[in-house]
């Protein structure tokens, strides 16, 4: 959060919006295209159908959407702010 560069209104919009949506990491197994399933860290509650989830072998986040199965990565990658605010 302390890289995040507030600009505008809506960039500290995007801050304040983080930050409420924030929660303890919880351990979670994600699912992957192909199959493949992954044990991450979610690190905000679901805003909606979607969630931020650090992937700790890859060292970045990504936006998962909910489903029935779990958390779904659906390639949105990079920092956890920029991941939180593609929605």
């Amino acid at each position: 959060m302390a890289e995040f560069n507030v600009t505008s209104e809506v960039s500290l919009a995007i801050l304040q919006a983080f930050r409420a949506a924030l929660c303890e990491p919880e351990e979670v197994t994600v699912n992957f295209s192909g199959g493949l399933t992954q044990e991450c860290w979610a690190v905000t509650r679901a805003n909606g159908d979607y969630r931020v989830i650090y992937l700790p072998l890859a060292g970045y986040f990504s936006l998962c959407v909910e489903s029935v199965f779990g958390p779904l990565d659906i390639g949105v990658h990079g920092h956890a702010i920029g991941c939180f605010s593609s929605v």
